[in-house]
């Protein structure tokens, strides 16, 4: 090769050390960039030339290549942003680039981009945007659940409103005290026993009464005991408290052929005048054997025609949740039992997230959630083969890397990032390794100089 030869293969090795310090340089300043992807250095030998015996072999010069770390999985840290993402295992985000605004509104390039890091945001449009600038495509779910299969950026509208929904289900879970404790009873209970069991009872007159009065109000109260209250929804989204109480109106008494009886009632007028009707009856007598059961067994009934301080709910399923609605002896002679009402009032945008699997959940100030979107996330035969488009965090498909597989074995997790792939401590490792090289290829350069200085000294 001779010094010229020499001088050749120490700028080529220059070149190449230069290249890898480029890209050591680069990893370290994205130490930090959430789903950004180290690039690894390799070398080649070039060689010389083709020698006939292995006594005339020279060593030839080197080039550089860069080799992507696309398949190695960045550490998984929590976030706080309910829109935050991440990637665990092969795939990756599909997203489209801005190009401008044409009459407020956002247009983008039209090709697809990829990219790891989940770092999305929304936008004063609703779009979901990374610290890179791009925006999350999915797929749009409809009302029923069901995704759709045109993949287009998400875009979240926070002017729709969820629409109120009327009650139709009660569900009603407890226990009701073999021998209640009323007003009444407390106040005439036997001196000795403590308990009359006819005191236990709801006032003969008011047994197994359709309707209570605003003037039968007070003595219903005093010999009945109090249940949960529930909140209903009309058509509109008006929402009426529901209190329930509920009466004794038999004993278990085999010689009269008799068995614990309960009847449920609810208050239909808040402020009833003496005719009107201020608890209602629930047409279905709760018949207890002596294991505290339901005799005959049941799930479900119907309350008809539900009207609360005038407004009509219809009719509604009250269901037996849980356990039931059991009879035991209860020391404090009260009702434990919980009621919850399905509806809700009209809401309006609160806030959206994405939650693990990939689905775009938007909850509304009425506590519902309606999905809207599903998440694609792509892969490709040849990941290496992707090509950068911003320095690490966002490629391109291309011949090599194949065309995108939108069915990737990834999983989608909310509320985390990828952090970058980049190892401080080796990259710091390959920084002095890549130093040396780099003073070791000058030297190469220096000593071929004086040779040649030499050689032109010859002739002095």
């Amino acid at each position: 090769m001779g010094v010229f030869g020499a001088l050749n293969a120490a700028v080529s090795g220059l070149r190449a050390q230069g290249s890898a310090l480029e890209n050591i340089s680069g990893n370290i300043a994205n130490s930090q960039t959430t789903g950004f992807k180290r690039l690894d250095s390799s070398f080649f030998e070039q060689v010389a030339g083709i020698a006939s015996t292995q006594a005339n072999q020279i060593a030839g010069s080197v080039t550089f290549s860069s080799r992507a770390t696309n398949d190695i999985q960045g550490d998984l840290q929590q976030s706080d942003i309910d829109t935050h993402i991440a990637v665990q295992g092969d795939g990756y985000f599909v997203v489209q680039e801005p190009t401008g605004v044409i009459d407020g509104v956002t247009t983008f390039t039209g090709g697809d981009f990829y990219t790891r890091a989940g770092d999305f945001t929304r936008t004063n449009e609703g779009f979901l945007q990374n610290g890179g600038g791009y925006v999350l495509q999915g797929f749009n779910v409809d009302g029923q659940g069901n995704t759709g299969s045109l993949l287009e950026p998400i875009q979240i509208d926070e002017s729709v409103t969820f629409p109120a929904i009327a009650t139709t289900e009660v569900s009603i879970s407890g226990n009701l005290p073999a021998n209640p404790s009323t007003e009444f009873s407390r106040a005439n209970a036997d001196p000795v026993t403590g308990v009359d069991p006819a005191d236990q009872l709801i006032l003969p007159a008011l047994s197994g009464a359709a309707t209570i009065t605003g003037a039968q109000e007070s003595d219903f109260i005093e010999t009945t005991i109090a249940g949960p209250s529930f909140e209903v929804f009309n058509s509109l989204g008006a929402s009426f408290d529901v209190p329930i109480r509920f009466a004794k109106t038999a004993n278990a008494d085999p010689t009269a052929g008799t068995v614990d009886t309960y009847n449920l009632y609810y208050r239909a007028e808040s402020d009833a005048g003496p005719t009107d009707d201020a608890f209602v009856l629930v047409p279905q007598d709760f018949t207890y054997d002596a294991d505290g059961a339901l005799s005959p067994p049941f799930s479900s009934l119907t309350i008809p025609g539900l009207s609360v301080d005038g407004s009509d709910i219809g009719d509604i399923d009250l269901r037996l949740t849980g356990s039931g609605l059991t009879q035991f002896e209860s020391g404090s002679g009260t009702a434990a039992v919980s009621a919850t009402a399905n509806g809700s009032s009209a809401g309006s945008f609160q806030s959206v997230a994405i939650n693990d699997g990939g689905r775009v959940t938007v909850t509304f100030t009425n506590n519902q959630t309606v999905d809207i979107a599903q998440i694609a996330l792509a892969s490709f035969n040849a990941d290496s083969g992707l090509s950068r488009v911003d320095g690490g965090g966002t490629f391109a498909a291309t011949v090599t890397s194949g065309d995108p597989i939108l069915r990737a074995t990834g999983s989608i997790l909310g509320g985390q990032l990828e952090s970058s792939n980049t190892d401080i401590a080796d990259e710091f490792t390959k920084l002095i390794i890549t130093q040396q090289a780099y003073t070791a290829n000058s030297r190469v350069i220096t000593t071929g100089d004086e040779l040649l200085s030499e050689v032109i000294n010859i002739i002095r």
